[in-house]
């Protein structure tokens, strides 16, 4: 169960932003050479752990994969949260995958729900949903090409656009993991709380290593924007995922998440050997 304190946000802006994250570049920072080469998030191994740090705060869990069939509302005007990466029925993710499903296996159990999800878009309401939505979105989850379709749009809207911006300012593991938790639970667009206005923060204070500057002094400048941006809104007040999770790998200076790892969300601890 997601963690009532924090909500899988997305700006509603996303529902404009998200489709373009994928093509559109990042800020390319303009000191950057061909030379700089990150160690990848994108590793399979990497990933895994990427995906067990975001539910231990997102789920109270380490078992990611059993988030598929998640779906609740969690009151924070939002609508459903659901799913893997907690797509929402407010901001346009969760209709951007339930249209993806549909394409994919046109008459699925969820498809007679897209003109409710497109009504409700931008809202909290259940309109159209209620009744049957939770029950047909945890049926749906049991089909491996819905499991397919949300595995897409997680790395399509926020893993891939974060790992290639870690990779771009010269970040290795820990630096776009930190970039992906940040667009996991702030989205990313125009938003003064988004993403990439998290990153420019920072970058008044510090210049990632793409840039000639030291990665330890830029992630904890990052760290610290996105704690500032955590503490604007009431549902994600408790910082303890960056506070006693991110924190202590930089402190340590585990630039590569190598296992072990042991850290805390919301006083739960955990541990991946």
């Amino acid at each position: 169960m997601r963690h009532p304190s924090t909500p899988a946000a997305r700006r509603t802006v996303l529902a404009l932003f998200g489709a373009a994250l994928a093509t559109a570049p990042f800020l390319k920072p303009p000191h950057a050479t061909a030379s700089v080469r990150a160690a990848g998030l994108d590793d399979p191994a990497k990933k895994e752990i990427a995906m067990q740090l975001v539910s231990s705060a997102e789920n109270s869990s380490l078992d990611w994969k059993a988030q598929y069939q998640y779906i609740e509302d969690i009151g924070d005007g939002r609508g459903y949260t659901a799913g893997i990466i907690g797509f929402c029925s407010g901001t346009g993710d969760m209709l951007d995958l339930v249209e993806l499903y549909a394409d994919r296996k046109p008459g699925n159990v969820l498809s007679k729900y897209l003109p409710a999800l497109r009504r409700v878009d931008g809202t909290d309401s259940h309109d159209g949903l209620d009744p049957g939505f939770p029950g047909d979105w945890r049926r749906a989850a049991r089909d491996a090409e819905f499991r397919r379709a949300q595995d897409h749009e997680r790395d399509r809207v926020y893993f891939g656009p974060a790992v290639r911006q870690g990779k771009a300012d010269g970040l290795r593991v820990l630096g776009q993991f930190a970039y992906y938790d940040a667009i996991v639970m702030h989205g990313d667009g125009n938003d003064p709380l988004s993403f990439r206005n998290i990153r420019k923060r920072a970058l008044r204070t510090a210049n990632p290593p793409a840039w000639g500057g030291d990665e330890v002094t830029y992630l904890d400048a990052f760290l610290d924007a996105r704690v500032w941006a955590m503490k604007q809104e009431e549902a994600h007040s408790d910082t303890s995922r960056v506070d006693t999770a991110q924190r202590v790998f930089l402190r340590k200076r585990n630039l590569d998440l190598d296992p072990p790892l042991d850290w805390k969300v919301y006083g739960d601890s955990y541990h991946i050997g």
